[in-house]
C-alpha cells in the first residue's frame, strides 16, 4: 500500500475487494467454532419463581407501618441472611439434594446464582412459568437488580441456577420460603425491637420529667411567691393590706377618740357620784344641820317666819334632823349594808369603766393588726421587686420541664403507634409476602446459549478477518494504478502496460487472475509493467 498519497474511497473499496476472502473465512468459521465451543460448557438450568407483595391491610391514616424501609432494600439485606453459610447447609441437609461432599459447592453455587428481580407495577415481567424460555440469560445477567421504590414493586422474582432442573427448582421453591419466613421475623422482631426501644426511652423521657417536675417544685417551695407567675397576686394581696392598714388606721384613731371621750364622761360621773356619796355620812349630816340652824337664825333675824327662805331653811333642818335620827336608830348591820350600797358605783358608771376596758382591747388589738400590717406590706413589697436572677432561674427550669414534657408526650405517641403497629403484624395485617407462582422445572437450559456463542463467533470471525486484511494490506508495496505509480516515482507518467506473471492465470475472456494471497513474485512492486 503506497503511504505517500491520499486513498480515495474507490481505494477503500479495491482494497475490500481484493480482501473479501480473507474477511468472510474467518467469519463464517468462526461461528461454528463458537457454537461447538459452547458443548464445552456444563449447562445451568434457572428456575424463578414469582412472590406477591400484600400490601398493609390495615389503613395507614389509622396504624402507621413500623417498618418503611425500601422493600427490595429490605429483600437484598433478607437475601444476605438467608444466604449464609449454616441456613444454607440446613436447607440441603432438608431437601437431600446434595451428594456427600457436595454441600459445599452447592453453596457456593447458591450464593453466586441466586438473584432477585423486582416486577414492574404492570407485572409484565416473566414468571415462573416462563423462565424455561428464558435461554439467553448468563451469568453477569442474572445479577440481582433493585427497583428505585416499594410502591412500584408489587412483586419480586426469585431465580435459581443449577446444573440440574430438578435440584434447580427444589432449591428455588426453598430459598422462596426461606426469604418468606425471614420477611416475618425481621418485620416481627423490628416491631418488637421498636417497641421495646421506646419504652425504655419513654421510661428515661419519665424519670427526667418526674426530676424537672421535682426541681421546679422545690424552686417554688424555695422562692414563693418571688416567682413572675406571683407578680399580679403580690400586687393585689399589696392594695389589699394597704386598704386593711387605711381602715385599721381609722379604727385605731376612732377607737382612741371614744376612750377619751368616754373617759370624760367617767371624771365627771365619779365626782357626781362622790359627792352624792359625802350627804348620807353622819358627820357630815350634822355639819349640814349645824349650818342651816346659823342659816336660820340669820335669816329669822331678817325675815319673818313666813318668809319661804326661812320656811326652806326649816324644812332642810327637818329632814337632816331626820335622816340623822333614821341614821342613829337604825341597826349596825344595816348601818354597814347602807355604807356598802353607798360604796358600791352607779350602773352608769360601770357601763363607762365596760366601754373604756373595750376601747383599751380595741386600740390594742388595732395597733397589733397596724404592726402586722405594716411588716406584711414591707414583704409584699420586697416580693414585687423580684431579683433578676430569680426569674431567669425561674424560666430556665420552666422551659425545660416543657421540653421534657414535650419528649415525653411524644415518645408516648410513638410507642402508642409502634404497639399499634406490633400488634398489626402480630396479627399478620400488615406488608406480607406471598407465593404467587411456585418455581417451574425448567426444560432448557439457560446457560450455554448456543446462539450466543456462534453470534459471538461470528463477531470474533468478522474482526479477526479485518485485522488480516488491513495488516496485509499494510505489508503489501505493490503499484496498481497510475496514481500509485506517479506517488512512488514522484515523475510523470506516460504509458501503462498491463502485468503478466507466469504464476497467474488467464481466464477465458484473456484477463489475469493473481493468486489471492498476493503475487507469486514474493511481493516485489510491480514496476516492470509501468513505462515512463
Amino acid at each position: 500500500m503506497i503511504e505517500n498519497r491520499d486513498l480515495t474511497m474507490d481505494d477503500y473499496l479495491a482494497m475490500v475487494k481484493r480482501r473479501l476472502k480473507v474477511i468472510l473465512i474467518p467469519a463464517l468459521l468462526a461461528p461454528i467454532a463458537g457454537y461447538l465451543v459452547s458443548y464445552a460448557f456444563p449447562p445451568k438450568f434457572t428456575s424463578q419463581a414469582t412472590v406477591l407483595v400484600e400490601v398493609q391491610k390495615v389503613p395507614g391514616t389509622y396504624v402507621q407501618p413500623v417498618i418503611t424501609a425500601d422493600l427490595m432494600q429490605r429483600v437484598a439485606t433478607m437475601k444476605q441472611q438467608i444466604l449464609a453459610p449454616a441456613r444454607l447447609r440446613t436447607m440441603i441437609d432438608g431437601l437431600n439434594v446434595a451428594k456427600p461432599g457436595e454441600e459445599s459447592a452447592i453453596i457456593q453455587e447458591i450464593q453466586s446464582t441466586m438473584t432477585v428481580a423486582a416486577l414492574s407495577s404492570d407485572m409484565s415481567a416473566p414468571s415462573s412459568s416462563s423462565s424455561s424460555s428464558s435461554a439467553g440469560s448468563t451469568k453477569k445477567s442474572n445479577a440481582p437488580k433493585q427497583a428505585p421504590n416499594t410502591t412500584s414493586v408489587p412483586g419480586f422474582l426469585i431465580g435459581y441456577s443449577s446444573s440440574s432442573p430438578r435440584r434447580a427448582q427444589e432449591i428455588c421453591n426453598a430459598l422462596v420460603g426461606m426469604l418468606v419466613q425471614e420477611n416475618l421475623r425481621t418485620r416481627s422482631a423490628t416491631a418488637k425491637g421498636t417497641t421495646d426501644f421506646l419504652s425504655r426511652q419513654v421510661d428515661e423521657a419519665k424519670q427526667a420529667l418526674d426530676q424537672q417536675d421535682k426541681d421546679l417544685a422545690e424552686f417554688k417551695a424555695k422562692n414563693l411567691g418571688q416567682l413572675p407567675s406571683d407578680a399580679d397576686n403580690n400586687m393585689r394581696i399589696l392594695m389589699s393590706m394597704n386598704s386593711q392598714l387605711d381602715a385599721t388606721t381609722q379604727t385605731l384613731n376612732r377607737a382612741q377618740q371614744d376612750k377619751a371621750y368616754t373617759e370624760s364622761l367617767l371624771a365627771q360621773q365619779l365626782a357626781a357620784w362622790k359627792s352624792s356619796q359625802s350627804s348620807n355620812n353622819p358627820q357630815t349630816l350634822e355639819q349640814q344641820l349645824n349650818i342651816l340652824q346659823a342659816q336660820l337664825m340669820q335669816q329669822q333675824a331678817r325675815y319673818t317666819d313666813d318668809h319661804p327662805d326661812v320656811i326652806k331653811t326649816k324644812a332642810d333642818i327637818v329632814e337632816v334632823k331626820k335622816r340623822l335620827a333614821e341614821i342613829n336608830n337604825a341597826p349596825s348591820g344595816a348601818t354597814d349594808a347602807t355604807q356598802k350600797a353607798s360604796a358600791s358605783e352607779p350602773p352608769e358608771i360601770r357601763q363607762l369603766r365596760l366601754q373604756l376596758h373595750q376601747y383599751d382591747n380595741v386600740i390594742t388589738q388595732a395597733t397589733q393588726d397596724q404592726k402586722r400590717l405594716q411588716s406584711s406590706i414591707q414583704v409584699a413589697q420586697s416580693r414585687t421587686l423580684m431579683s433578676p436572677a430569680i426569674e431567669e432561674e425561674y424560666r430556665r427550669k420552666t422551659r425545660d420541664y416543657d421540653n421534657a414534657q414535650n419528649v415525653y408526650q411524644s415518645l408516648l405517641a410513638k410507642k402508642s403507634s409502634s404497639e399499634l403497629g406490633e400488634n398489626m403484624e402480630n396479627q399478620a395485617q400488615g406488608e406480607q409476602l406471598s407465593l404467587l407462582t411456585e418455581a417451574g422445572l425448567p426444560s432448557s437450559p439457560t446457560f450455554p446459549n448456543r446462539w450466543y456463542f456462534a453470534g459471538g463467533g461470528m463477531g470474533a470471525g468478522l474482526v479477526l478477518g479485518i485485522v488480516i486484511a488491513v495488516w496485509l494490506e499494510i505489508r503489501d508495496r505493490s503499484i496498481r494504478t497510475e496514481r500509485d505509480a506517479a506517488a512512488a516515482m514522484d515523475l510523470p507518467l506516460l504509458v501503462s502496460v498491463p502485468w503478466v506473471s507466469e504464476e497467474e492465470e488467464v481466464s477465458a475472456n484473456g484477463h489475469a487472475r493473481r493468486p489471492f494471497w498476493g503475487r507469486g513474485n514474493g511481493g516485489a512492486p510491480d514496476r516492470e509493467r509501468i513505462g515512463v
